[in-house]
């Protein structure tokens, strides 16, 4: 009965500051996201609604990443100031082991892992394609809002465009050079003294072009130089019925999804590479979960010496900056072909599984 009390007990301290720990982790990650949101405000002139659904979005995609993270910090905290406090002592003395101690941790670890599998397989992309399509209708909605005078703007409708003068309110362009590498075998360089940014309503949705006039078309292709003069250009920029079937990119993709994509045989090789390494990182985030919290009652558990109170938090950081600079570098090495993904990305947990084992035979001994 006292076992069970204990575990209870334990188990009720940890939860609250699991929640706590995802509420801290969710604002911590927006904040760095506070320039970007600021951008919407200020150039696309979004309101408070759209910024709402904006940070809704973001949190959600967060989520994979986050429930490892505020477990840790919860099992790490709670542990640290139940050693601290010679809770764990008093625990010992009444006859519990340090296993039966771990069962709290283990529980919110099960349940953590199965809420981070869902949310890594399938509201996490959710979230995320939310949230690239709020963006790029945002950016369909003042396609000029983004280019600046006298600076190049990359990544403007997958061109690259600079212009002398600009007046986005009525899209008026001066001066135009745009580099147009859609496609890559053969780019094309176009110089224009004027650009019109039109935008139509269609029955789909808006459409939007850049109508450039008195230039001219430049072409490389297969050692062959070809130069065409025009008066009046048209470049589509957007239609809505092709945005509309735009394929999703892997990290909006679901896990059923990237199962599915990964069985075509006719995938090419950096695709499939960047496909292999977003499946095994949402399974690896998942179980890390377990992998957190033994590392947390490891090394949260401290019976011979009173540590400061401020010690499991900074351990916490540490840690966490620890296992993401190995994550991410594991994420890059499986890209570029290094290592398999299904290495790469398992490594990380592997190791980490050792160092949370070894501290748990610390404990225990």
């Amino acid at each position: 009965m006292r076992g069970l009390q204990s575990i209870r007990y334990i188990f009720f301290e940890t939860l609250p500051a699991f929640l706590l720990g995802v509420f801290i982790f969710v604002v911590i990650l927006l904040m760095f996201q506070a320039l970007r949101l600021t951008e919407f405000v200020l150039v696309h002139g979004v309101g408070l609604r759209t910024i709402g659904e904006i940070m809704l979005y973001l949190s959600v995609s967060f989520l994979p990443i986050i429930l490892p993270m505020s477990l840790l910090f919860s099992v790490l905290l709670t542990y640290n100031r139940l050693s601290n406090d010679s809770e764990i002592v008093a625990l010992k003395a009444l006859g519990l082991s340090m296993g039966q101690l771990t069962i709290p941790a283990l529980m919110l670890a099960g349940a953590a892992t199965l809420m981070s599998a869902q949310t890594s397989f399938y509201l996490g992309p959710w979230g995320n394609r939310k949230f690239e399509v709020l963006i790029n209708d945002l950016g369909r909605q003042k396609v000029g809002a983004t280019l600046r005078e006298g600076v190049f703007s990359e990544g403007f409708f997958d061109l690259v465009i600079y212009a002398n003068k600009v007046d986005s309110k009525v899209g008026l362009l001066r001066d135009v050079f745009i580099y147009d590498e859609r496609d890559a075998k053969a780019p094309v360089t176009i110089i224009a003294k004027t650009g019109n940014l039109i935008q139509e309503a269609k029955a789909t949705g808006q459409s939007a072009l850049l109508r450039l006039g008195n230039g001219n078309i430049h072409r490389t292709h297969q050692n062959t130089y070809t130069k065409v003069d025009f008066s009046t250009y048209d470049i589509n920029l957007f239609d809505p019925y092709e945005f509309s079937e735009r394929k999703k990119s892997p990290p909006s993709m679901t896990i059923d999804e990237l199962g599915t994509e990964l069985d075509r045989t006719d995938l090419e090789a950096p695709l499939r590479r960047k496909l292999e390494s977003e499946y095994h990182r949402r399974w690896s985030l998942s179980v890390a979960c377990m992998i957190f919290a033994l590392l947390g009652v490891g090394l949260g558990t401290v019976t011979n010496r009173r540590s400061s109170r401020g010690g499991g938090f900074v351990i916490c950081l540490g840690l966490l900056i620890a296992y993401w600079v190995a994550y991410i570098s594991a994420v890059n090495i499986s890209q570029n072909g290094w290592l398999p993904a299904s290495i790469s990305l398992w490594l990380v947990n592997v190791l980490f599984l050792i160092v949370a084992l070894k501290s748990l035979q610390r404990t225990w001994a």
